[in-house]
C-alpha cells in the first residue's frame, strides 16, 4: 500500500469513549462507529486502576535501564522461530526502524513462558500477571460490541479469533531520545496482523495514525487512557467492515518513549478469514481469503501476496 508521507497533522484527534457511561448501547455504537471509520480509538474510564498502569510502566521502564547484560538473561534465542524475548536496537535501511524491545506472552496461562519474563524488578511477574487479567476482560468486552455490531452473538469475534486458544502478548517498545529526527523512525508505517491491540505509553505518546490522505497525531486526553487498534484479523473477520489502520511510532529529540502494547490474536496453527454469517446467503461474497494464522504472518511480514 503506498502512503502519502505528507506531515500535515492538523486533522481532529482519534475518537475518545468513555466506558463508564451507564447507556452501554450507547458506548457499543460509539466504538462500531470508531472502528469502521478510524480503525483507532481511545478509551476512558476503562476499569483497570491507574496505580496499576503506573506500575506497568514503572517496572517496565526499569527493565530497560538496566546493564545490557542483565537485559541479555531474557533475550530472544538465534535459533528461536518464535518472537518472545529481548531484542536490542537495529537499524532496518528498507525501513529506517529503531526499536529495542521485549515481547512475551501473558494469556492464556498455558502459553506463557516465565523464561521471558524479566526477574528484575522483583515485581515485574505480579504486576504483568494482574494487568493481563484486566486487559483480557477489556479485549473481550470491546470484542463483544464489535461482535454485535456485525449483527452477530457476543462472542462471535472472539470464536472466530479462537475462542479459548487466544493469545495475549505484550511487547514493551523502548524508543531512545533521537537528534536527528529525519533519521529514522521508532516503528514505520504499518497495520497490525492482529485482531485488536490495546496500547499505554508514556509521555510523549508518539503514536501516529494515516487518515485522509495524511499522518495525524494521537493525543492522549488522560493519563490512563488506552489506544485500542484495530488490526488485520479483525478487518478480515468483518469482511471489511472495520478497518485496520494504518499507524506508525515516531521518537522524540530529547525524551525516551515507551510503550505497552498487548496484541490479542489467534494461536499460529488457528485458521481464520471472514466469518461465515457474514458471507451466506444474500450477504454477499467474502472479500477475503482464509488463512492459518502463521502463514498470514508470513507472508506479510515477508511481503508477499496476500490476496
Amino acid at each position: 500500500m503506498e502512503i502519502n508521507t505528507n506531515q500535515d497533522i492538523s486533522s481532529p484527534d482519534i475518537p475518545v469513549i468513555d466506558l463508564s457511561n451507564h447507556d452501554e448501547k450507547l458506548v457499543a455504537r460509539a466504538v462500531v462507529k470508531a472502528s469502521e471509520e478510524w480503525g483507532i480509538f481511545q478509551v476512558v474510564n476503562h476499569g483497570i486502576p491507574m496505580e496499576l498502569i503506573r506500575r506497568l510502566q514503572e517496572v517496565g521502564s526499569q527493565f530497560f535501564e538496566l546493564p545490557e547484560s542483565e537485559k541479555e538473561a531474557v533475550a530472544k534465542p538465534e535459533d528461536s522461530m518464535d518472537i518472545e524475548g529481548y531484542m536490542t536496537k537495529y537499524e532496518d535501511a528498507a525501513r529506517n526502524a529503531w526499536v529495542d524491545h521485549l515481547f512475551h506472552r501473558i494469556w492464556p496461562p498455558s502459553k506463557v513462558n516465565y523464561r521471558f519474563w524479566p526477574k528484575n524488578p522483583p515485581e515485574y511477574r505480579e504486576v504483568n500477571e494482574e494487568y493481563a487479567s484486566h486487559m483480557k476482560k477489556l479485549a473481550e468486552k470491546i470484542m463483544e460490541w464489535l461482535s454485535e455490531g456485525l449483527g452477530l452473538q457476543r462472542e462471535a469475534l472472539k470464536e472466530g479469533l479462537g475462542g479459548e486458544t487466544v493469545e495475549y502478548l505484550m511487547k514493551i517498545n523502548y524508543y531512545p531520545p533521537c537528534p536527528d529526527m529525519d533519521l529514522v523512525l521508532g516503528v514505520p508505517g504499518h497495520s497490525d496482523i492482529n485482531g485488536i491491540t490495546l496500547l499505554v505509553a508514556n509521555d510523549p505518546l508518539g503514536l501516529q495514525v494515516f487518515k485522509d490522505d495524511h499522518w495525524i497525531d494521537t493525543k492522549y486526553t488522560t493519563s490512563g487512557g488506552i489506544i485500542v487498534i484495530i488490526g488485520d484479523q479483525f478487518l478480515r473477520m468483518s469482511n471489511g467492515k472495520y478497518k485496520s489502520v494504518q499507524h506508525r511510532a515516531t521518537r522524540d529529540k530529547e525524551k525516551t518513549r515507551i510503550s505497552w502494547p498487548v496484541f490479542v490474536e489467534s494461536n499460529l496453527d488457528h485458521v481464520y478469514g471472514p466469518l461465515p454469517e457474514l458471507i451466506s446467503g444474500d450477504d454477499g461474497a467474502p472479500k477475503f481469503k482464509s488463512y492459518v494464522y502463521k502463514d498470514y504472518k508470513f507472508r506479510k511480514l515477508n511481503w508477499l501476496t496476500l490476496d
